[in-house]
């Protein structure tokens, strides 16, 4: 038996990228998989078809993360569809860089209200109906740790999860409710390929300073977060596994 088998899951944020692999890791183990998206239905239901196509089940749903009422509706949608809610995976978010000079109101609040807040959104809503085993992973960043240049604001967010995560596993630990992040290293994407990271200098600095000699893969990330997801992980909360090819 696959080891997601009869679980519920939802992945923010899932319609590209590290979000789509994680949607389509999960399914391969067994569970059903709500897969949100913001603005690209389409890419949303290609991974559906592709979870569908591959013997799984999902579904995908519309919402923004960072607005109460559609967070809800996200988490409403799993438990409408599939009876239940076992995983969430706090995924969505949205990187800009910019040197401190640049720094603007807007830049500010966009990266909060995605990265952070709608996290807290989509958490209070899940919460209510996660029960024991129940587990949150959150996506957050190895730029926590390494802290790179021109990302104040994007980093800020990422630190903001890692300290949520560790409040968090306290809080709902008594709930017998796990909650982890995967901090992730450069991972080639849609968004590092459209973002002009892809080929740049940065990419190049990357891979030097990763002992495993590459940048990361999104099924990379999501193998880690199907094993938090999973019972093989059942002794750990709170923890923050930086997937990163030793970039640190």
């Amino acid at each position: 038996m696959s080891k997601l088998t009869g679980k519920v899951a939802v992945v923010t944020g899932a319609s590209k990228g590290i979000g789509a692999a994680i949607a389509k890791a999960l399914a391969a183990q067994g569970a059903s998989v709500v897969v949100n998206y913001a603005s690209s239905r389409a890419g949303a239901d290609k991974v559906v078809a592709d979870i569908v196509a591959a013997g799984g089940n999902a579904v995908a749903v519309g919402g923004d993360v960072s607005k109460a009422a559609d967070a809800k509706g996200i988490v409403d949608a799993a438990v409408e569809t599939y009876g239940r809610l076992d995983i969430l995976v706090n995924n969505s978010g949205v990187y800009e860089f910019a040197a401190i000079e640049d720094i603007t109101e807007a830049h500010f609040h966009k990266h909060f209200d995605v990265n952070v807040l709608g996290l807290l959104l989509v958490t209070q809503a899940a919460v209510k109906h996660l029960g024991e085993g129940g587990s949150i992973v959150n996506i957050s960043s190895v730029v926590s740790r390494i802290t790179p240049a021109t990302t104040a604001v994007y980093t800020a967010t990422k630190g903001a999860v890692d300290a949520i995560t560790g409040v968090l596993a306290k809080e709902l630990g008594p709930r017998k409710i796990r909650v982890n992040s995967v901090n992730p290293g450069m991972v080639e994407t849609e968004g590092t390929h459209s973002a002009g990271v892809i080929g740049s200098d940065f990419e190049t600095w990357a891979v030097s300073t990763t002992p495993l000699g590459r940048i990361g893969k999104p099924d990379d990330i999501a193998d880690v977060v199907a094993f938090l997801a999973s019972d093989d992980a059942r002794w750990l909360t709170g923890e923050s596994l930086i997937a990163s090819g030793g970039s640190r």
